[in-house]
């Protein structure tokens, strides 16, 4: 029941949580004028921005305090205002807001339909007196479920009981080590090779260390059920790049590192190669599964963490065999 509060709160859409007694002013005003619009109209809230929309009240820009106290008196608004406004669409949910506020560090933001007509502000006074304890509490009750344990469940004394209600989850980490023994066996003819055997820990423990921040990230993901297709799209594109560069510099960390001990040219840059494949694959796969267990109302109580880890495993390693082999098959 608390689960489903949550949802509901943080998926209800922004112009719940909107002002709309902004006050708007005109680019033409002088500044004179429109400190007379403002006394007049008294805006309310701790937190004002002053927005500038042209005659059918589209958002063309917002004007500084500090510009409208100290500019002289005469001048027009549109030579001293912002052209440039970050708003916030009004098909936006709670969860999207929070997200505007977190990386643009405004204290407001319009919000705005379609053809960026101003229909009201939300701001931070408003916005973080509702949502941020909520989410504080959902996150960390999905953190919990995303590693297959209840957070009530940490406060029980009864130790077969943690054991009961744990050790179902562990049975895919099982399921994974089992599978990822047919994986060598059937790679064997590679895996046996000294310059592979040796770096299969490495590969492994890169690859899960990757995974685990990457689920911790989708955290935003899997508390919004009907997240669009192309902003997810969007998140799994930035993880991309971002696994690769977290690839590629492990690669040259590891390649400084055992660089002596690996005599054999094709050996080495396969090392690389295979650490920069792999990770960029770990970091994926702990962004896309545990968003596609939400796209499928699979909510986190099915452990997505043991579940992902273990897939993750055996991925890389069928991705670092195939590499090895196309590397050192001719060695």
């Amino acid at each position: 029941m608390a689960e489903q509060l949550t949802h509901d709160v943080l998926d209800r859409p922004i112009h719940e949580h909107m002002r709309t007694d902004l006050v708007l002013l005109q680019p033409e005003l002088t500044i004179e004028e429109a400190l007379e619009v403002i006394r007049q109209q008294q805006p309310s809230g701790r937190v004002i921005y002053f927005y500038v929309a042209d005659r059918e009240n589209r958002l063309v820009g917002v004007v500084p305090t500090r510009r409208l106290l100290l500019s002289p008196r005469k001048t027009p608004l549109s030579e001293i205002m912002i052209k440039q406004v970050i708003s916030i669409p009004h098909t936006a949910t709670a969860l999207d807001a929070c997200e505007f506020f977190i990386f643009h560090k405004l204290l407001a933001f319009p919000v705005v339909d379609e053809q960026r007509r101003i229909l009201g502000v939300v701001d931070v006074d408003l916005y973080t007196q509702e949502i941020r304890d909520l989410d504080r509490r959902e996150s960390q009750h999905d953190l919990f479920q995303l590693i297959g344990v209840q957070l009530s469940e940490t406060q029980q004394e009864s130790v077969p009981e943690l054991v009961r209600r744990r050790f179902p989850w562990l049975l895919a980490t099982l399921a994974g080590g089992l599978i990822t023994a047919t994986v060598t066996k059937h790679y064997y003819d590679i895996a046996s090779l000294v310059m592979v055997v040796s770096f299969i820990p490495l590969v492994i423990s890169l690859t899960s260390s990757v995974t685990s921040q990457s689920m911790s990230l989708s955290l935003p993901i899997i508390t919004e059920r009907q997240m669009p297709w192309s902003r997810l799209a969007l998140k799994i594109k930035t993880e991309f790049i971002t696994g690769l560069l977290l690839g590629l510099a492990c690669a040259l960390v590891a390649g400084f590192l055992v660089f002596t001990s690996i005599e054999n040219t094709a050996a080495f840059v396969n090392l690389l190669a295979s650490i920069v494949a792999t990770v960029a694959c770990a970091a994926v796969l702990g962004l896309v599964i545990p968003a596609l267990f939400r796209r499928l109302n699979i909510t986190p109580q099915v452990a997505t963490g043991p579940i992902t880890l273990a897939l993750v495993d055996v991925i890389s390693l069928i991705v670092y065999f195939n590499l090895s082999h196309w590397f050192l098959s001719k060695v």
